[in-house]
């Protein structure tokens, strides 16, 4: 039960194109890609923003009164 020989994934393949079809297939994978690429671009406006409030952002000091 190791590897899985070329008849397992030609039935694979064979079960795949019965259920989504011909043009289902490439359709689920653009959509796939759009959906990463979209990830990505979240990713790097979320580095975008956290940068510029480091930068933006202000140390405020604060002293504790001294009462004895």
């Amino acid at each position: 039960m190791g590897s899985l020989s070329i008849w397992h994934w030609l039935i694979v393949l064979a079960i795949a194109l019965l259920l989504f079809g011909r043009g289902k297939i490439p359709e689920l994978m653009g959509d796939v890609a759009k959906g990463i690429k979209s990830f990505k671009k979240g990713m790097s406006d979320d580095d975008d923003t956290s940068t510029q409030t480091q930068t933006a952002s202000r140390t405020v000091e604060h002293k504790a009164d001294e009462t004895k």
